[in-house]
């Protein structure tokens, strides 16, 4: 298993997605977000194909930190079943995934 995931999810609003991103951040569950967006979107609701918006937020972590990062996701979002998936950072720049490491520790591990 890899050390590092790339977290993705999406809201309705840019004010939702810069509420989550400060949120996750805040809290040491991404080392920071990238809000991409609105995209267009079409997606299933009640069998029927409904086109929309969405703003997505692409967050980066540490594997240890997904569950909790996932709950904090769940807790702030307003849609009944969001998109909340990973996938693993198979490589990447020694000194951005230190920082990744870094900025998500959790606070007690941060401290001597």
């Amino acid at each position: 298993m890899t050390e590092f995931l790339q977290v993705s999810t999406a809201t309705d609003t840019r004010e939702s997605a810069q509420n989550m991103a400060r949120s996750v951040v805040e809290a040491r569950l991404a080392a920071g977000a990238q809000i991409v967006g609105p995209v267009a979107t079409v997606v299933l609701q009640e069998g029927e194909p409904v086109a929309g918006e969405e703003w997505r937020l692409l967050l980066d972590t540490q594997t240890d930190r997904y569950k909790d990062l996932e709950a904090h996701l769940l807790r702030l979002h307003t849609w009944h079943t969001p998109q909340i998936v990973a996938v693993p950072i198979a490589a990447g720049s020694d000194a951005y995934l230190r920082w990744v490491r870094s900025s998500t520790m959790a606070v007690s591990q941060a401290r001597p």
